[in-house]
């Protein structure tokens, strides 16, 4: 099986493809489950945050996994293919590795070097293997994704300022010491902006929510106050800038709500939902300034020193993965010739009973040895060479060789890597 990586992101397509494209929970487990049981597709997952939407899959054959899978995410997002495809990049094998581990260093980011897409990350691998669409080779690509994040961000300081889309659009708007604010959601995002404004000096923080007992948890957990969605207009007038970070498909604060709140004061308003939650109306009102997830794109957050380092930490564990996926891919052939070899052997030592009955204990037990110690120092040396080659670009063709040269069934060494024969997809 091969990795393929079908995605679109804000380094692909502006803000208006990507809220058309943007998915909730309930939408991304649906389109890896989707994924999944499609023909070509052994193995699914999909990274689905503010500024990308991407499906990983392992695939017996490129072009069919590659229709398969946008074919889906077209459906899924009810979003015309031939709308999507002019957005739409595509990574296979080790393109697919490098670009996953891109990803979880924070290179990808909208906010180089920001953190929270390790999280994400995470968060995809638990979902995947709680919906069994991840099997053995995603789970080793993910888990080896997590490794590198935590590399770069041990080794480096690509993370040092401590920048995140939330903090970026916050000093786009000017700072927010001393401001009181309202925080509209009570997500993964919302508690992150609510943590950032009161652990930097905002005077208070008011969080609202559709669902007012997680409005009321995150006010609780950060130390601010929770209050209906209803009862927004109100806050908004007493609040001198707002986060609005839900998960609603359509707008959450209206021009006219803004207007009615500001009546010309100066006014910060950060949108980080996706899709919107602010109508972009109300970047043309007196005194309200407007700060997007378009206007963050492309911040960096560590100097050009870490930046080129994580990308030569990403470049050496992709180097690392392939080799060990390529020694790996030897292991099913050398597997089914040792049994080959043992089949043989057992083979000639029940003709040699046959023949030779009179041998006693002894001599059957030190001809059974020497066949045994004879085979084994044959198949000793080209089984260790051909792992050892195999760690290289092209090594796969030495276990090719291999097969061939010792007449190896293709049946038996595919056998070797069924589910049944590795005890189950998901052990």
């Amino acid at each position: 099986m091969s990795y393929l990586v079908v995605g679109i992101s804000h380094r692909s397509a502006d803000i208006n493809v990507l809220e058309r494209v943007a998915l909730d929970p309930d939408a991304a487990t649906k389109l890896a489950l989707a994924v999944k049981n499609t023909p070509a597709v052994a193995e699914s997952a999909v990274i689905a945050t503010c500024n990308r939407t991407e499906v990983y899959a392992t695939v017996d054959r490129f072009h069919a996994g590659m229709d398969e899978v946008t074919a889906i995410l077209s459906d899924v997002t009810g979003v015309p293919l031939l709308d999507l495809a002019e957005h739409l990049y595509v990574h296979f094998e080790e393109g697919a590795v490098a670009h996953l581990f891109q990803v979880a260093v924070g290179l990808d980011s909208m906010v180089v070097g920001e953190s929270q897409i390790l999280g994400q990350v995470k968060e995809t691998l638990r979902v995947g293997q709680d919906l069994e669409t991840i099997g053995t080779d995603l789970n080793a690509l993910l888990q080896h994704a997590l490794r590198v994040g935590k590399r770069a961000h041990a080794e480096t300081g690509i993370d040092s300022a401590g920048r995140s889309v939330v903090s970026a659009g916050l000093e786009a708007l000017g700072g927010f010491e001393g401001r009181r604010a309202l925080v509209v959601g009570a997500g993964s995002m919302a508690s992150l902006a609510a943590q950032t404004l009161l652990n930097n000096g905002a005077q208070s923080v008011t969080i609202a929510n559709r669902n007012y007992d997680r409005a009321v948890a995150l006010a609780e957990r950060v130390g601010g106050t929770a209050i209906q969605l209803a009862n927004v207009p109100d806050a908004l007038a007493e609040a001198e800038l707002v986060v609005s970070c839900t998960g609603a498909r359509g707008v959450v604060l209206t021009e006219e709500m803004i207007r009615n709140a500001t009546d010309g004061r100066p006014f910060g308003v950060l949108d980080v939902a996706l899709p919107r939650d602010v109508a972009p109306e109300a970047a043309r009102i007196p005194g309200v300034t407007l700060v997007t997830l378009a206007d963050i794109a492309g911040t960096a957050g560590g100097s050009e020193a870490d930046i080129d380092e994580v990308r030569r930490i990403v470049s050496e564990e992709t180097g690392a993965f392939e080799a060990t996926r390529r020694a790996a891919s030897v292991a099913p052939t050398v597997v089914a010739l040792r049994a080959m070899a043992t089949e043989l052997v057992d083979s000639e030592l029940a003709r040699l009973e046959r023949r030779l009955p009179g041998l006693d204990d002894v001599q059957r037990e030190e001809v059974t040895r020497t066949i045994r110690r004879v085979v084994d120092k044959v198949l000793h040396n080209p089984t260790v060479r051909v792992k050892e080659l195999a760690a290289d670009p092209g090594g796969p063709t030495y276990a090719n060789a291999l097969r061939e040269l010792f007449a190896l069934d293709q049946a038996t060494v595919d056998a070797v890597t069924t589910p049944k024969a590795r005890g189950g997809e998901h052990a």
